[in-house]
Order: C-alpha cells, then structure tokens, then sequence
C-alpha cells in the first residue's frame, strides 16, 4: 500500500478510471459485434453500424482505444456493409 496521502489519492483515481474505461470499451465491443452479426446474417443494419461507429469515435476520444484500432474496427465493419449491399 502507498505511504504518501498523494499516492493513495492516485491509486483511487486510477481504479475509478480503470472502471470507466472498462464500460466504455465493453460497449464499443458489444455494438460492434451485433451490428457484424446481423451483418453477416443478411440483414439492414444501418442504425446497428452508425451506432458502433459513434461508440468507436467516443472511446478514440477519451483516449481508450487507439485511434488505428478504431480506424480498423471500423473499416472492417463498413466492409461488411458494402458486401452485404451487393
């Protein structure tokens, strides 16, 4: 355990943010699987994809998921929505 009171305030700070960040990731990652699994099963998912992006762009502007990860989630997520439109 920390001695100082600033390090024992910072260890505090870092677990609360810890859990932030979890929340915010898990909801990136859940919006982008179900708008891929409908996707993949043929279906319109236009609201599904806007939201995962919109997701995506909230957790690269936080700083919890780097901006080329979100460039290739995203990238490969407006591929299967080309396949799916032919």
């Amino acid at each position: 355990m920390a001695n100082y009171k600033s390090a024992k305030k910072r260890i505090l700070v870092a677990a609360r943010n810890q859990q932030r960040n979890i929340v915010i990731k898990s909801k990136s990652r859940t919006a982008v699987k179900r708008a891929g699994l409908l996707l993949d099963a043929g279906e319109d998912s236009q609201d599904l994809v806007r939201h995962a992006i919109s997701q995506l762009d909230k957790a690269q502007s936080k700083g919890i998921l780097h901006k080329n990860t979100v460039a290739r989630y995203k990238s490969r997520l407006m591929s299967k929505v080309n396949a799916a439109a032919n």
